[in-house]
């Protein structure tokens, strides 16, 4: 492992430069065709075959040289691509070039890791038997892209599946390895309200959408404090609602979006029933009618215990003992690489990149705002994750 994680060290530079590249090169869910052609071109460059899967999603794949001495070993790895439609307020040589479009997750450094990894491993395939399959994914952002890679076969024989992220609220060096449920579920609904318009001074001669959808905001919190156990984490949020065109006329049409998240896959379809039947039966009640339509956007992501210990003697002998975790609480975010682990035993693993060393002073900014940036001595951690954590697997 040394080996490989220095040669990992040695390419800081290059996947630095990458990641700013990525960075200052944002493309939302299912846009990421200028991100795609970078990665395609670098693969290239590595002599690394690769295909598109989907449109804008991009597969390489290292068959190592060395016997394997029984069957062949496969391991997948998984960097997301897409950035979020943000407005970036960094002034940093690297902004977002694309106004309006920011990678505020992190995203651009899974990807620049996983490119910096693919490079190392790429040099030790004589070294290496079985085959490693890099998946650079499209639309995590909006639950789409796993689903292109698990019909293409990516998961086909598959032992291992190894994916990373990257955590402002740990200091860079810090590894989380956490087993068990680590990410909720999340799901995507859209209500539609249906009444009747009318003079706002006649209200008995409409139907008010506008009044049904706020009674089905305030019942849908009910359901977390009297439809589900007090000890089980469980949200159900409603982020937006539009309704109505002018102040003196009774709302004809009320449209709320919002999302429901637990870690229980059980609990996960009893909230999406409570859901459809209450607000089917307060607009019904109200005289107006409901449409509703759902998003699977990621399963309850669930680290394999196996797994989480095979991968924390991997980062316990490139970041230190001490700098292993392997109880933080779970997140009630969602990634879709649930869907990868629903298959395949594998772990999801938090990279630290809060502020440290000469970095230090910097306040902490969470994923998903305006501002988030990252130490970029994480790069190294995650790429060192994902070269050190595939060359193990595929030499037991």
């Amino acid at each position: 492992m040394n080996t490989i994680f220095s040669q990992v060290k040695n390419e800081k530079t290059y996947i630095t430069e990458l990641r700013r590249y990525f960075h200052a090169h944002p493309e939302p869910g299912l846009e990421e065709f200028k991100t795609a052609e970078k990665i395609e071109a670098e693969l290239s460059a590595m002599g690394i075959p690769h295909k598109r899967v989907g449109e804008t999603g991009v597969l390489g794949t290292i068959k190592g040289g060395a016997s394997c001495g029984g069957a062949e070993k496969i391991i997948v790895l998984r960097a997301d691509t897409d950035a979020l439609r943000i407005q970036e307020e960094n002034d940093v040589p690297y902004r977002s070039q694309n106004p309006g479009i920011m990678h505020a997750c992190g995203h651009d450094g899974h990807t620049a890791s996983l490119l910096g990894a693919a490079k190392v491993l790429a040099a030790n395939r004589g070294n290496i038997s079985g085959k490693i399959r890099l998946v650079f994914q499209q639309a995590e952002e909006i639950g789409d892209g796993a689903k292109y890679f698990i019909a293409d076969g990516v998961l086909k024989n598959a032992g291992r599946v190894f994916a990373v992220h990257m955590m402002p609220d740990m200091a860079a060096g810090k590894i989380d390895l956490t087993p068990g449920p680590v990410m909720a579920s999340a799901d995507y609904f859209r209500i539609t309200v249906k009444g009747k318009s009318a003079h706002i001074s006649t209200p008995h001669e409409g139907t008010d959408a506008l009044y049904a959808a706020c009674q089905i905001v305030n019942a849908l919190q009910g359901i977390v404090s009297r439809r589900t156990s007090p000890i089980s984490t469980v949200i159900v949020g409603v982020g937006t609602i539009h309704a109505g065109t002018a102040y003196n006329i009774i709302a004809e049409e009320a449209v709320l979006e919002g999302t429901t998240r637990t870690l229980s896959a059980d609990l996960r379809e009893e909230l999406i029933n409570h859901v459809n039947e209450l607000s089917a039966h307060i607009a019904a009640v109200s005289g107006a009618e409901r449409e509703i339509i759902w998003k699977d956007h990621a399963s309850v992501l669930v680290n394999d215990t196996e797994v989480c210990g095979e991968a924390a003697e991997i980062a316990a002998a490139i970041a230190g003992p001490n700098a292993v975790e392997n109880a933080r609480p779970p997140m009630l975010g969602g990634d879709n690489f649930a869907e990868f682990l629903l298959a395949v035993p594998g772990v999801y693993a938090k990279i630290g990149c809060g502020n440290s060393g000469e970095n230090t002073g910097r306040p902490y900014v969470p994923l998903h705002n305006c501002r988030f940036d990252m130490d970029e001595d994480a790069l190294i951690y995650a790429a060192g994750m994902y070269a050190c954590y595939a060359a193990w697997y595929l030499g037991q």
